[in-house]
């Protein structure tokens, strides 16, 4: 079955990272031993071969620069300049990937129906090493120097936007924080609005997130989050805010990263293998939003499974991204009908783009 991941960090783990995602996950594990510069060192899941290999044809790729303060633990820079010179280096990656046949960028309806005829098989799209999809993302907005750039983020392929990340941000504040949008903030949506981008609702503290909802009336998505109810930490949805989201007809991806799957985790101590977190309890979240829903509409995968981490603070049964295949059969066994584990799997954002894009 087709997967569609809503999120991942690949431009960040290729440039920052310095890590060569065409090559397999082993091999990047091997030249990555003994090195401790980064968390995750020689832990990562996550490569082209194996998402082929778990047949993701196509996922919501970022782009991420911020310079929040107090300044956030990954991809965060000084000044917006700089935060924008290296969004703008993670676009040229992204480009040198679509010449070599590895990534093909999606921005509007018939690229994206293109595309997944090209994955219609996906057993052997993945055989043939078909160009996987991309629709780009912007995590956190501070990058944006000022608001025309904004049009020009959109005239290089932009389609989606996080106004906020970690911290204080120039537009929003992030999950970590309290307070509204900032003027300029409100003024982002806006433009938004107008140029037609998706909303990511994804790291907006509450106050914020409110905020955003009630000045956007386009289409909205959450990449990656869970659910407060589950694991109790403002990171997470509360189901005020996931019935909000439901009653937009939203999106929402279920992450895979360990603190925001099981309770009590703590970064940096915490061990698969002294915790409860697997890919079963990642499915209790889908599971959660679906009873909420009364359907399977508003649900599907934002792994985030490259975003600074890597087996060290994944479920414990997830060797690398291609593992995350096996929530379809976690379903199946929960009873799920196959139409839902489909629109869970790829079909649920597939819909929302299609009807983003239907003009």
């Amino acid at each position: 079955m087709l997967t569609f991941d809503a999120h991942l960090d690949l431009s960040m783990n290729a440039i920052e990272w310095n890590r060569d995602l065409r090559m397999p996950v082993p091999k990047i594990r091997e030249l990555e031993a003994g090195l401790t510069d980064k968390k995750g060192r020689g832990l990562g899941t996550t490569a082209f071969p194996e998402m082929r290999a778990g047949h993701i044809g196509v996922c919501v790729a970022t782009q991420i620069g911020g310079c929040m303060k107090p300044r956030a633990f990954v991809a965060c820079w000084e000044s917006p300049p700089q935060a924008w010179a290296m969004t703008r280096a993670q676009l040229a990656w992204y480009r040198v990937m679509e010449e070599l046949g590895e990534m093909r960028m999606i921005r509007n309806r018939a690229e994206l129906e293109a595309h997944l005829e090209t994955w219609a098989d996906p057993v052997a799209a993945a055989a043939r090493g078909e160009a996987i999809g991309y629709i780009l993302s912007l995590e956190g907005a501070d990058s944006i120097v000022t608001l025309d750039y904004l049009e020009r983020a959109w005239d290089s392929g932009l389609r989606a936007l996080g106004p906020a990340h970690y911290g204080a941000g120039r537009y929003a504040m992030g999950h970590d924080q309290v307070g509204g949008l900032k003027p300029e903030g409100r003024d982002l949506v806006r433009e938004m609005d107008r140029l037609g981008m998706i909303l990511d609702a994804t790291h907006l503290c509450d106050d914020s997130f409110w905020e955003a909802l009630d000045l956007f009336s386009g289409r909205v998505w959450a990449s990656h989050s869970n659910c407060r109810s589950l694991v109790p930490d403002v990171r997470q949805f509360s189901d005020e805010q996931i019935r909000a989201l439901i009653e937009r007809d939203a999106v929402i991806g279920a992450v895979f990263d360990a603190w925001m799957v099981v309770p009590g985790w703590i970064r940096g101590r915490t061990t698969p293998e002294t915790s409860e977190a697997t890919i079963d309890r990642v499915v209790d979240h889908i599971d959660h939003i679906c009873q909420l829903a009364g359907n399977a509409r508003h649900c599907g995968i934002g792994t985030d499974l490259d975003g600074g981490f890597g087996t060290e603070q994944c479920p414990k049964d997830l060797d690398t991204i291609a593992d995350v295949r096996s929530v379809a059969g976690k379903l199946r066994d929960r009873g799920y009908e196959e139409e839902d584990i489909a629109g869970i799997m790829h079909g649920n954002y597939l819909r929302l783009l299609r009807e983003a894009w239907a003009e």
